[in-house]
């Protein structure tokens, strides 16, 4: 059974790239979103295993998605946080959520999601 996934940013080339990608690569994304409430939304509404967080998404903090999507009913989908930018100014910022991991954007890939998911289903 394929990923089904959710990709949550504010820019929306990035948005149609990274859908182009993963789908091409054997992810189905279900749903995207630019903003914390529209996140909360498509993934009650969705129900993907992972969602893509990217960490700046303007006015809202990929952090605070990262929570808001783990504290759903149902425990959400596993978060991984994304950014065009290199983890080492918050790479603490990372370890204290409950994502799954980081992938920078020009890494990304189903393998790099794959890997992280693995980790937390080792029977994937």
């Amino acid at each position: 059974m394929p990923v089904t996934c959710l990709i949550v940013d504010d820019n929306a080339a990035f948005l149609a790239a990274a859908t182009r990608l993963l789908e091409g690569e054997g992810i189905v994304v279900v749903a995207v979103a630019s903003t914390a409430t529209s996140a909360v939304a498509r993934a009650g509404e969705t129900r993907p295993d992972v969602a893509l967080v990217d960490v700046d998404l303007g006015e809202d903090d990929g952090f605070d998605v990262a929570e808001l999507l783990a504290s759903l009913p149902d425990g959400g989908p596993a978060v991984i946080l994304v950014s065009g930018d290199a983890p080492e100014g918050f790479r603490d910022r990372i370890a204290a959520t409950s994502a799954l991991g980081f992938i920078p954007k020009i890494d990304l890939s189903a393998p790099e999601i794959e890997k992280l998911l693995q980790a937390r289903c080792p029977d994937r």
